[in-house]
Protein backbone atom coordinates (compact mmCIF):
# COMPACT_ATOMS: atom_id res chain seq x y z
CA UNK A 1 0.00 0.00 0.00
CA UNK A 2 1.04 3.56 -0.91
CA UNK A 3 -0.51 6.50 0.44
CA UNK A 4 0.23 9.95 -0.36
CA UNK A 5 0.12 12.79 2.38
CA UNK A 6 -1.68 15.21 0.19
CA UNK A 7 -4.81 12.46 0.08
CA UNK A 8 -4.64 11.99 3.93
CA UNK A 9 -7.55 13.61 5.76
CA UNK A 10 -6.91 15.03 8.98
CA UNK A 11 -8.77 15.32 12.42
CA UNK A 12 -8.71 18.57 14.30
CA UNK A 13 -8.88 16.89 18.01
CA UNK A 14 -9.06 20.27 19.21
CA UNK A 15 -6.58 22.43 21.23
CA UNK A 16 -4.23 22.72 18.20
CA UNK A 17 -3.82 19.49 17.56
CA UNK A 18 -4.17 17.53 14.26
CA UNK A 19 -4.38 13.72 13.41
CA UNK A 20 -3.66 11.96 10.36
CA UNK A 21 -3.28 8.24 10.13
CA UNK A 22 -0.24 7.51 7.54
CA UNK A 23 -0.92 3.86 7.36
CA UNK A 24 -2.66 1.04 8.95
CA UNK A 25 -2.50 -2.26 8.05
CA UNK A 26 -1.53 -6.05 10.05
CA UNK A 27 -0.91 -5.33 13.26
CA UNK A 28 0.65 -1.78 13.21
CA UNK A 29 -0.28 1.72 12.06
CA UNK A 30 2.18 4.87 12.01
CA UNK A 31 0.14 8.08 13.25
CA UNK A 32 1.11 11.69 12.65
CA UNK A 33 0.51 14.41 14.76
CA UNK A 34 1.10 18.13 14.32
CA UNK A 35 0.99 20.49 17.68
CA UNK A 36 0.38 24.24 17.61
CA UNK A 37 2.86 25.80 20.22
CA UNK A 38 1.45 25.50 23.48
CA UNK A 39 -0.78 21.84 22.66
CA UNK A 40 -0.64 19.36 25.06
CA UNK A 41 -0.97 16.08 24.09
CA UNK A 42 -2.35 14.87 27.36
CA UNK A 43 -0.60 12.50 29.91
CA UNK A 44 -2.79 8.62 28.99
CA UNK A 45 -1.55 5.49 28.51
CA UNK A 46 -3.02 2.51 26.27
CA UNK A 47 -2.41 -1.38 26.06
CA UNK A 48 -0.83 -0.55 22.57
CA UNK A 49 3.67 -0.30 22.02
CA UNK A 50 4.37 3.49 20.37
CA UNK A 51 7.51 4.31 19.30
CA UNK A 52 7.82 8.49 18.50
CA UNK A 53 10.11 10.56 16.26
CA UNK A 54 9.92 14.23 16.23
CA UNK A 55 9.66 15.38 12.53
CA UNK A 56 9.54 19.11 13.56
CA UNK A 57 9.97 21.43 16.81
CA UNK A 58 10.56 20.65 20.60
CA UNK A 59 8.62 19.56 22.97
CA UNK A 60 8.57 18.45 26.74
CA UNK A 61 7.92 14.81 26.60
CA UNK A 62 6.74 12.44 29.82
CA UNK A 63 7.30 8.60 29.35
CA UNK A 64 6.48 6.82 32.25
CA UNK A 65 8.86 8.41 35.36
CA UNK A 66 11.37 10.08 32.75
CA UNK A 67 10.75 13.77 31.27
CA UNK A 68 12.91 15.67 28.94
CA UNK A 69 12.42 18.05 26.30
CA UNK A 70 13.13 16.06 22.85
CA UNK A 71 13.66 17.98 19.66
CA UNK A 72 14.12 16.87 15.54
CA UNK A 73 14.91 13.70 15.07
CA UNK A 74 14.78 12.58 18.60
CA UNK A 75 12.69 9.47 19.34
CA UNK A 76 10.99 7.49 21.94
CA UNK A 77 9.30 3.85 23.26
CA UNK A 78 6.38 3.81 25.55
CA UNK A 79 5.78 0.43 26.26
CA UNK A 80 2.07 -1.10 27.10
CA UNK A 81 -0.23 0.49 29.67
CA UNK A 82 3.13 3.36 30.91
CA UNK A 83 1.87 6.92 31.28
CA UNK A 84 2.91 9.39 28.79
CA UNK A 85 2.19 12.55 26.96
CA UNK A 86 3.70 15.78 25.36
CA UNK A 87 3.95 19.82 25.39
CA UNK A 88 4.65 21.62 22.20
CA UNK A 89 7.67 24.46 23.21
CA UNK A 90 7.02 25.33 19.81
CA UNK A 91 4.89 24.54 16.50
CA UNK A 92 6.22 20.71 15.83
CA UNK A 93 5.06 17.19 14.15
CA UNK A 94 5.22 13.58 15.65
CA UNK A 95 5.12 10.58 14.12
CA UNK A 96 4.17 7.64 15.98
CA UNK A 97 3.89 3.81 15.20
CA UNK A 98 1.53 1.67 17.54
CA UNK A 99 1.21 -2.24 17.41
CA UNK A 100 -1.52 -3.14 17.27
CA UNK A 101 -3.25 -1.16 15.24
CA UNK A 102 -5.43 2.06 17.07
CA UNK A 103 -9.08 0.92 16.47
CA UNK A 104 -9.92 4.01 18.29
CA UNK A 105 -8.19 6.32 15.14
CA UNK A 106 -9.51 4.44 12.21
CA UNK A 107 -13.43 5.33 13.41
Amino acid sequence: MIVKHDHITGKDLGGGVVRKVLASGGKMMAVEFTFANGSIGAIHSHPHEQIGYVAKGRFEATVGEQKAMIQEGDTYYVAPNVMHGVVALEDGVLIDVFTPQREDFLN
